[in-house]
């Protein structure tokens, strides 16, 4: 999770991607040495990327870009299509992207014209790349090679080299028996796709799909080898962009046994149906037929069990109005969650101050403020954009699956609260420690911008009804698309106090300034610490024992502001002395508790997530989240409720204490002898965050309920919970 980290503070850095890449080395390879007039020449571009680097294949999968080659040759040369070794799949498996690791040669035949004089020739090519680690860098190169035409062809230094390479390029399946139907032609996106393919039982066979503009055939395989027809099935998920189903798709057919990895180049009709008694030939133009066994019911029968096992039902697509409408509705619901409460307050406090005297100023507030969070809306959604671009999972609120965020929100939201009672006081004329303390708790342009910021930060452990539906939605499309989604979601958050700032009506209920608003005020500092023991008790899980020092450096920084506050704003003198005492404890409690003892930037080794958990007596029995377990419980003919959940998110610990862990719930669970399955959620694991976008959510909490049908679909539960909710469920899963 500290990659996610890395990359959460890269974004905001995104010159980098211009710079000069450095880990591929690039050069140009030739057959032959000599060539006569009329020959055709292979040239080969060798890429030799670094250990750890990769470049991309043709199709570059989730995320990527495919190798280009710009000629620049002389007159009587051609060149044809670039000739694509077989790649690999890239990690991480579930955004899969297809390249190539340590080193590629890219091969390209050179047509050489009849009527070429004898003569060295010099042939260039301009070379573009994207070379990928934990950061993508574009690279770009000029490669040359000089040729000489003459009376015969001679090998070059580097036919050996261009050789090896050749046999590493797919095959044309002339002989391969293979064949592509629809899994349920029903109008749903992304569709199922069976390719059933007559290959040796022994290894194991893969689809590499080429890339089109209309539709995408995503990376995961579910594999299953049917008995009756000798054949393996390939589960492949088709989702469509634009215009009809695709009635033909093309590819590489991979096969792996043992040391041996082949690959055959396969260009199939795709049919509605299995045919009876018959099979589409990889070669075989549309109509003409071959008798060899279709697809049986049985190994139709276990590719719907892999769906079920492996793949959420496929979920029908969604208009793009509909789901702006739940973003913003979602948007609106934040207003209520626990996250942002405290900074709620801190809002009312400054519509207080101004509306009675000031109504004009409380409409320029309430729109700065608006602008704050949208302007943090759209960071959030550059790093979503940065984080899928970088070929990562992304997730609402994954900020806080970073332990040195973590630190830094605790750090700022304590002293919020200690502004707000007053231990220092934010003024035009504050320094380094009243900006960053007290820049949410002003009244003033600064502060409301500030609060919109704040309000977006705390917002993020936190889902409501209609945002998680639309957040999956967002996470899955375009750039655009994400901004678009993630700026309704802003206009939500903020419409409650544009709305009220610009209606003097309104404003008028609003009671009075006076004496009592510095008493609200300190009461409305309680919410905010309480906010900052709860991001304390976070920083705990991935510190362990050693969280003491960052508690250590609260104190150290808490005493700094009284100091600050007590000598220097309101002291008369030696206020240059108090100033440097309050620096030097800010600097000494940096470096010796956070740098020396806490070692803030290395947190403890992530929890194992696959260990056992450790259940209370009188509490539910919990088991580690995964899809293997999920079957095998169902196999045996139990329900299973499943919570996916995170440390950080106050909605899952709220439905957790008010409607799971409660004594009805426990006894319904062993009376329906149900099996309970826990997803931790709190550092972002990738297995996690897949079966999320699968049933079209960005975060968590989700619960879900599965019947001891092991033919029935799971109920999924809202995000807010009750015992009734959760009852009912269990109820309907147990008939």
């Amino acid at each position: 999770m500290r990659r996610i980290g890395i990359i959460f503070t890269a974004c905001f850095c995104l010159a980098a991607l211009t710079a000069q890449a450095a880990h591929t080395q690039a050069r140009l390879l030739l057959s032959a040495g000599t060539a006569r007039p009329g020959d055709t020449v292979l040239a080969g571009v060798d890429l030799k990327m670094e250990p750890g680097w990769h470049t991309y294949w043709k199709n570059p999968g989730a995320a990527g870009m495919a190798t280009k080659i710009q000629w620049q040759l002389p007159p009587g040369i051609t060149a044809g299509e670039i000739q694509w070794p077989l790649p690999e799949k890239l990690p991480p498996a579930d955004v899969t992207t297809y390249g190539y690791d340590d080193e590629v040669v890219l091969l390209v035949p050179l047509k050489l014209a009849a009527d070429l004089k004898p003569g060295p020739l010099d042939l260039k090519a301009s070379v573009s790349w994207l070379e990928c680690k934990e950061a993508c860098i574009p690279g770009k190169t000029t490669v040359e090679a000089t040729l000489n035409i003459g009376t015969e062809t001679k090998p070059s230094a580097d036919a050996a080299i261009i050789e090896l390479w050749k046999k590493k390029i797919p095959k044309s399946a002339a002989n391969l028996t293979v064949y592509a139907r629809w899994h349920d032609s029903t109008n749903v996106n992304p569709r199922s796709l069976l390719i059933q393919v007559k290959l040796p039982k022994s290894g194991t066979t893969d689809f590499f799909p080429d890339a089109s503009d209309d539709f995408e055939i995503q990376s995961e395989t579910k594999s299953t080898f049917d008995e009756y027809s000798n054949s393996t099935i390939l589960n492949k998920f088709v989702k469509k962009i634009s215009g009809d189903w695709p009635k033909e798709i093309s590819g590489v057919i991979v096969h792996e046994r043992g040391d041996m990895r082949n690959g055959l180049r396969v260009k199939l009709p795709v049919s509605e149906q299995a045919p009876a008694g018959e099979t589409i030939s990889a070669q075989t133009p549309p109509g003409s037929r071959t008798g060899v066994s279709p697809v049986s019911n049985f190994s139709q029968k276990k590719s719907d069990q892999n769906m079920e096992t492996g793949k959420m039902p496929v979920l029908p697509s969604q208009p793009l109005w509909r789901m702006l409408l739940y973003a913003f509705i979602g948007g609106l619901i934040l207003n209520i969650m626990p996250c942002v409460l405290p900074v709620i307050a801190l809002k009312i406090l400054g519509f207080i101050n101004h509306a009675h005297h000031e109504p004009r100023r409380v409409r320029a507030l309430g729109l700065i403020y608006a602008f704050g969070v949208l302007v943090s809306f759209l960071v959030l959604a550059a790093v979503v954009i940065g984080v899928k671009a970088a070929g990562h999972k992304a997730g609402w609120g994954m900020q806080f699956g970073s332990p040195v965020f973590i630190v830094c929100l605790t750090t700022l939201v304590m002293l919020v609260a200690l502004n707000l009672f007053g231990v220092f006081e934010v003024t035009l004329g504050g320094r380094a420690m009243t900006a960053a303390g007290g820049l949410a708790p002003k009244h003033g342009t600064t502060g409301a911008f500030f609060n919109g910021v704040l309000a977006t930060v705390l917002a993020t452990p936190c889902t409501a009804p209609f945002l998680s539906v639309a957040l999956g939605f967002a996470f899955a499309q375009s750039a655009s698309v994400i901004v678009l989604m993630f700026l309704a979601v802003g206009i939500g958050l903020a419409a409650p106090y544009v709305v009220l700032s610009w209606n003097p009506t309104w404003l008028k209920f609003l009671p009075k300034p006076g004496a009592w608003m510095e008493k609200f005020k300190i009461v409305m500092g309680f919410p905010m610490l309480a906010t900052a023991v709860w991001l304390f008790n976070l920083a705990a899980g991935d510190y362990g024992k050693r969280v003491l020092w960052l508690g250590v450096f609260l104190v150290v920084i808490a005493l700094a502001a009284w100091i600050f506050g007590k000598f220097v704003q309101r002291g008369r003198t030696r206020r240059g002395l108090a100033l440097a005492i309050a620096l030097v404890l800010l600097i000494g409690g940096y470096v010796y508790a956070l740098e020396s003892q806490l070692d803030w930037r290395a947190p403890v080794a992530i929890k194992d997530a696959t260990g056992p958990l450790i259940n209370s007596p009188d509490g539910i029995d919990w088991q580690r989240w995964s899809l293997e377990a999920v079957a095998k419980a169902r196999s045996e003919g139990h329900p299973v409720l499943v919570d996916f959940t995170a440390d950080w998110c106050l909605t899952c610990q709220v439905n957790k204490k008010t409607s799971i862990e409660i004594p009805s719930v426990r006894s319904k669970l062993k009376e329906i002898n149900a099996i309970t399955l826990l997803g931790d959620y709190t550092h972002f694991p990738d297995a996690i965050t897949t079966e999320l976008n699968r049933y079209n959510r960005a975060g968590v909490p989700l619960v879900l309920v599965y019947p001891k049908n092991p033919d029935t679909e799971p109920i999924v539960l809202p995000e807010i919970l009750t015992p009734g909710i959760v009852l009912d469920a269990l109820d309907r899963a147990a008939r």
